[in-house]
């Protein structure tokens, strides 16, 4: 049974960072775990030294077998996106921490940080931070050597996020400490230590999109134009998704996508995958996502085909199937989340019919909404009404949501 282990914080001026007593733990102990550069802190030191490598479940397997003097050792404060929460969570362990780098960057800065936004692509896909994002007044991100300032900034100028300024901390409590403001532009093309922590500053108003974004605000397909789940139709599907800040969605049949924009602006602690078999719509959704300040997993494919790929959802949308809807809602049920939901957006008398009894068949239960819009439509002086083409909402949930 794991006993003795301890994790200590420590800053990049190595032991100069650590109290007297961390220090006496250290020198006791028989095992010291940590990063190679955090390890190399301790040239001198007697015990065995084990360099994390590969996966943190291995570790926490080998240390609920440790009988030794243990101690770990981890970068700045080992329960912001550190090792001590893993840990923690499968063993008895104590935790000391040091000052995060967060911490220190805002110093650093001589700005408060309590209002501010965390986040981190350290090891992480860069996929969403565009929406997670947006909007927010102060944001600290941890980064790495492949997500560093440089790509940020880029990343950041993608979607035309030029309304803020980057505070860059290197090396904090390093001999090579340095830090300073950039121009997103000017952070592009300057070369960081791998040790750094980017802080962006809004300096200017963000755009701002309420649920229901116009129609004609999507770059759509020319001539044809239209295929768009409408603004109205968009809203009442969005709320029948249920979507929650951290929800995982697929949206089949994408097309400018509408839908996953509006998704993923709603779920934005989450992720969302789109898939949509027509190329040209594709380059619509691109653009579009860029636009609307949204990054998202989209693939070039006919459903069910790609599938495989996404992380089971809590939601589900389903703007069009393309004759296979039987294979993908074999596919959309048996991966749907226990409380999950799928709405099926159908056009014909025939697709609604299929569509409730294929969820009935799968032990789902089916809700249906018609949608019957008309917008106003001025004529000459006076105003008439132009209805848009009924659809049918199909809300499927498994029935014991319901017991």
């Amino acid at each position: 049974m794991a006993k003795n282990i301890k994790i200590i914080g420590i800053g990049d001026e190595g032991q100069a960072s650590l109290l007297p007593l961390y220090k006496k733990w250290i020198d006791e102990s028989e095992v010291l775990i940590g990063g190679e550069r955090q390890l190399s802190f301790f040239p001198d030191y007697i015990g065995e030294k084990i360099a994390i490598k590969g996966s943190l479940s291995s570790l926490a397997e080998r240390l609920q077998n440790e009988i030794r003097r243990v101690v770990v050792l981890a970068s700045g404060d080992p329960l912001f996106y550190g090792i001590g929460s893993y840990l923690s969570k499968k063993m008895q362990v104590e935790i000391y921490p040091y000052l995060s780098s967060i911490q220190l960057a805002f110093a650093r800065m001589k700005e408060s940080w309590q209002n501010a936004y965390f986040t981190s692509v350290h090891g992480r896909s860069m996929t969403g931070l565009a929406q997670r994002i947006d909007g927010r007044a102060l944001i600290a991100i941890l980064t790495d050597e492949k997500n560093s300032p440089p790509r940020i900034a880029q990343y950041l100028r993608s979607f035309q996020m030029n309304e803020y300024k980057a505070f860059v901390a290197e090396n904090l409590g390093g001999i090579n400490e340095r830090s300073g403001w950039y121009e997103l532009q000017e952070m592009e093309e300057i070369d960081f230590s791998p040790l750094n922590v980017v802080i962006l500053k809004r300096v200017k108003p963000s755009p701002e999109w309420a649920m229901g974004i116009a129609d004609d605000q999507f770059s759509q397909r020319k001539p044809d134009k239209g295929l768009i789940t409408k603004k109205e139709v968009r809203v009442l599907s969005l709320c029948e998704m249920n979507l929650k800040k951290d929800s995982i969605v697929w949206d089949i049949g994408t097309c400018t996508g509408s839908m996953a924009i509006e998704a993923a602006r709603i779920a934005r602690e989450g992720a969302v995958y789109a898939i949509e078999k027509n190329e040209h719509d594709l380059a619509n959704c691109y653009e579009n996502m860029k636009k609307f300040r949204t990054d998202f997993v989209v693939r070039h494919g006919l459903a069910p085909d790609g599938l495989e790929d996404f992380s089971d959802p809590d939601s589900v949308f389903i703007g069009g199937t393309a004759g296979g809807m039987d294979e993908i809602l074999d596919v959309c049920c048996s991966r749907l989340k226990p409380e999950g939901r799928i709405v099926l957006n159908a056009v014909t008398i025939e697709s609604l019919s299929k569509g409730a009894e294929a969820f009935k068949a799968r032990g789902f239960d089916v809700s249906i909404t018609l949608a019957q819009i008309s917008r106003s439509k001025p004529i000459l002086k006076l105003t008439r009404f132009d209805a848009l083409n009924p659809i049918y909402i199909i809300t499927a949930k498994r029935k014991e949501e319901n017991e």
